[in-house]
């Protein structure tokens, strides 16, 4: 006789199916075994749910065998879906049958604390981890919500190309390759190409990867990231930063709404997110150096008085941790313990440690950041400690505009009001994040343009069909283009870029 067939269901979907029997397929992310029990916790993709194999329901030969599943193994399993408000998502399966697809040996990656270089190495399998599986659900989140975002507000997505034939601003940050004999880099924006295709729609986006041949390995930093770029037509700088902020205060508000889980299980602190309903502080760039230096204060803060009070606190965590762990030590040392404790004071000694060790590197960091703030000096790009120290005054991303003319692009509008700046924006995640967006209006004038060129020494051939924008037609215009990795650390507050992205690329990695 035929076995019964239960509709196969994903685990997102348990809520619809309370009290009835579903069929579930995934694999093994945990097992805990006792006497004729097995706690199975099965992950889809979608969420994850204990399910419960009982000996007598199953049979002997069946349960030996899902006693000794290890780690990442993939089943079928029937069962019945249980409220259980205890459980991860909220449910539980009573098992009835389990159909073993492939029971997986000696999975690489343990619950124990492994190497940062271990992991990466193993990329295509650390994506399984709960945590790993949360950002790049959220990451889903956001990159589905700058669609709906632009789509819902007229502006037409477009592609601008990835090869491009001219250097620009010089090779030192480009990849270099062949094009059928021709040499050809890997775009680094697409923002030229845009102000064109913006010229035929009015609004538009782009969204793709773009490619930086910097060597380097900060926190910050990958050689391959997606990019969106928006450019309006008729548009300056403050309706930019009208839709910058409308912009960043949607998507944040959805990943709120739709991640709630995901952002529990990547323990965000969700208080620092809602803050994005608040107006973000437009500053001119000459006011955030003075805030940088400690000349300025922000609501009665002053951002060199803060780190030094950082430190202090810094320093201060450290000593007590370091005394709980001596005491947790001793503890297990005089043993005594039953196997619970003992297996929480050693989990709670990992965490501290780790914690600890944050801890020492922004105690080695924070001096640095003084230093650097305290002799900042004014006409210089800010560099990643800058960011950190001005944004340590705000709880929301800030807007820094009016940047002095030399460290920007060549096509940016200089201010009609503050000579020698232009009209350029760099939005500041909070949180010591930094830059997310960086963006402006553009410079129309066919002579200003011209002259910009030159004076960049940049070949004036290459540009003819750019030049060829302000001689057809020329408007008004403005852009921005936004990092989603960046965007995916601050939301997720990462420590390191690597993690917001499946398989990051970075000098030295790039397997697998």
């Amino acid at each position: 006789m035929q076995a019964k067939s239960h509709q196969t269901i994903r685990i997102e979907q348990l809520n619809q199916y309370e009290n009835q029997t579903v069929t579930l397929q995934g694999w093994v992310q945990n097992r805990r075994d006792s006497k004729g029990i097995v706690f199975l916790v099965l992950r889809d993709g979608s969420g994850f749910v204990q399910c419960v194999v009982l000996q007598e329901k199953i049979g002997d030969e069946l349960f030996d065998q899902v006693k000794r599943l290890g780690l990442e193994s993939s089943i079928e399993l029937t069962g019945n879906v249980l409220k259980d408000e205890k459980q991860v998502g909220g449910f539980e399966i009573a098992v009835e049958t389990v159909k073993i697809y492939q029971d997986a040996e000696d999975y690489p990656i343990g619950k124990k604390e492994h190497g940062v270089d271990f992991l990466l190495d193993r990329r295509h399998l650390w994506l399984r981890s709960k945590k790993q599986w949360a950002i790049m659900r959220i990451r889903n989140t956001i990159i589905y919500s700058i669609h709906q975002y632009f789509q819902q507000n007229g502006f037409v997505q477009m592609d601008a190309p990835l090869f491009t034939g001219n250097a620009v601003e010089g090779t030192s940050t480009l990849f270099e390759t062949d094009f059928f004999d021709e040499p050809a880099y890997l775009s680094q924006s697409g923002q030229l190409y845009g102000e064109a295709m913006a010229m035929a729609m009015g609004k538009i986006y782009t969204f793709g990867p773009t490619f930086r041949a910097e060597k380097s390995k900060t926190r910050r930093h990958l050689s391959e990231f997606w990019m969106i770029e928006p450019e309006i037509a008729f548009a300056d700088l403050d309706m930019t930063m009208d839709v910058i902020e409308d912009f960043l205060r949607f998507v944040t508000l959805q990943v709120l709404e739709k991640n709630k889980q995901e952002l529990e299980i990547i323990e965000r602190d969700v208080t620092k997110l809602e803050t994005i309903t608040k107006k973000f502080p437009r500053i001119p760039y000459t006011e955030a150096v003075e805030m940088i230096k400690g000349l300025r204060e922000v609501n009665g803060q002053n951002a060199i008085k803060l780190l030094e009070s950082d430190l202090e606190a810094v320093h201060a965590k450290i000593k007590e941790l370091e005394a709980d762990i001596a005491t947790r030590e001793e503890s297990l040392k005089k043993g005594g313990l039953k196997k619970g404790v003992i297996i929480f004071n050693e989990e709670k000694i990992r965490q501290q440690k780790v914690e600890i060790k944050d801890l020492e590197e922004q105690a080695r960091n924070i001096p640095q950041w003084l230093e650097s703030a305290r002799n900042f000096e004014d006409g210089n790009d800010f560099g990643g400690s800058d960011e950190t120290v001005l944004t340590r005054l705000f709880d929301s991303p800030i807007m820094v505009y009016n940047w002095p003319k030399p460290i920007k692009a060549f096509y940016m509008k200089e201010a009609d009001d503050a000579p020698g700046f232009v009209r350029g924006v760099d939005v500041l995640a909070p949180e010591g994040y930094g830059e997310i967006v960086g963006g402006g209006e553009r410079e129309i004038s066919m002579d200003n343009l011209v002259e910009a060129i030159n004076h960049h020494g940049l070949p004036m051939e290459v540009f003819e069909w750019y030049l060829d924008l302000r001689r057809y037609g020329s408007v008004p215009h403005s852009g921005f283009g936004l990092g989603l990795e960046r965007l995916v650390c601050w939301i997720c507050k990462l420590p390191h870029v690597r993690e917001s992205i499946p398989f990051p690329r970075f000098m030295g990695r790039l397997f697998p």
